[in-house]
C-alpha cells in the first residue's frame, strides 16, 4: 500500500534510518507497475515493490550503491524490459532514485484513496471484508450498534490500521447522511429489518458510487418492492448490487464472499477512475 508506504518513509526519516525512494517516473507499453509507483530501500531491508522480477533486482542494487555512494550513476536509469532484462512485459520504465530526506518526502504526494466506504455489520463477513481492506489504500467506516462487534484484530491477527475506521452508534442508518457524495455502501447486518432502513437512506441519497446488500436474489425483490412502493428513484434502486460480489463465484464462506467483494468494489473503483478522466477531459 502506498499510503503504507509513505508512512514508513516518515518514521524512518524521523529516525534516521538512510533509505533511498525507487519510483517509477514514467511508463511505456505493457509495464509490472503505474508510474507514481514507488519503493523504499535500505541497506538490510526493502518496502513496496515496482513490479518485481529483473527490473526490482537492478533497481535494488542501484539503490544500495547510492547508500554507498550518492555520487555512483544518474539519478534516474531507463530500461527497456524484454530486450534489456529479458522480462516478458513489451514495455519500457524510467526509475527515479533519491536519497529519502525532507525534500524527497514533500515532492511525496499522499495517496488518494480508491474509494471511501461505509460498511455496515461486524459479523463474519464483514471482518472478512475487513480484513482484506486492510491492505488496500481504501477509506472505510465499519458501523455497528453492538459495542463488543468487533474483534480487536483483522482476521490474521493483525491490528486494525488508521484507515479502517470503527464506529458504534445507535441508529446506525443516521450515518448514511454523513457520506461524502459518490461513497460506496455494504450493508450487511444480522438484521432484514436493519438492512432495509440503511438501504432505503442509501437509495433515497441516490448518489452512491456503489451500494452492496447482502442475500439472495428473493431478498432483493422484496427490497425493490418496497422502494417501489415509496416511490424511490427507480434508477437508483436498479444500481443495487444483491447478491453481492463479482459473479460466478457461489461459495458461501465469509473469506471467499470476502475476496468477491472486494473484487467487485475494485472494478467498480475502475469505472468510476474511468468516468472521472472522460469527464475531465471534456472541454
Amino acid at each position: 500500500m502506498q499510503r503504507t508506504l509513505r508512512a514508513t518513509a516518515q518514521r524512518w526519516l524521523r529516525e534516521g534510518r538512510r533509505s533511498v525512494v525507487v519510483e517509477v517516473t514514467r511508463t511505456q507499453g505493457s509495464v509490472p507497475r503505474e508510474a507514481g509507483t514507488r519503493m523504499l530501500v535500505s541497506e538490510s531491508e526493502a518496502v513496496g515493490t515496482i513490479g518485481g522480477g529483473h527490473l526490482e533486482f537492478k533497481a535494488l542494487d542501484r539503490a544500495r550503491a547510492l547508500l554507498v555512494d550518492t555520487t555512483v550513476g544518474p539519478a534516474s536509469e531507463h530500461y527497456a524490459l524484454g530486450p534489456s532484462l529479458g522480462q516478458c512485459c513489451g514495455g519500457a520504465v524510467t526509475l527515479g532514485y533519491a536519497v529519502l530526506d525532507s525534500g524527497t518526502l514533500a515532492r511525496w504526494p499522499a495517496p488518494r484513496a480508491l474509494f471511501d466506504l461505509q460498511m455496515y455489520g461486524a459479523g463474519h463477513v464483514g471482518l472478512a471484508i475487513a480484513t482484506l481492506l486492510a491492505t488496500l489504500d481504501c477509506d472505510v467506516d465499519w458501523i455497528d450498534e453492538r459495542t463488543q462487534a468487533w474483534p480487536q484484530t483483522t482476521a490474521l491477527g493483525a491490528p486494525w490500521p488508521e484507515h479502517i475506521r470503527r464506529v458504534c452508534v445507535d441508529a446506525v442508518e443516521s450515518e448514511v447522511a454523513l457520506a461524502r457524495p459518490g461513497a460506496y455502501y455494504l450493508v450487511l447486518t444480522h438484521s432484514h429489518a436493519l438492512d432495509l432502513r440503511i438501504t432505503q437512506a442509501i437509495v433515497q441519497r441516490a448518489d452512491f458510487g456503489y451500494l452492496g446488500l447482502i442475500g439472495s436474489r428473493t431478498k432483493r425483490q422484496r427490497f425493490m418492492h418496497r422502494f417501489e412502493q415509496l416511490g424511490l428513484d427507480s434508477d437508483a434502486v436498479r444500481r443495487m448490487h444483491c447478491p453481492i460480489g463479482v459473479p460466478g463465484i457461489s461459495a458461501k464462506a465469509p473469506e471467499i464472499v470476502a475476496v468477491a467483494v472486494v473484487a467487485q468494489l475494485l472494478a467498480q473503483c475502475e469505472i468510476t477512475t474511468a468516468a472521472r478522466m472522460v469527464t475531465a477531459a471534456v472541454p
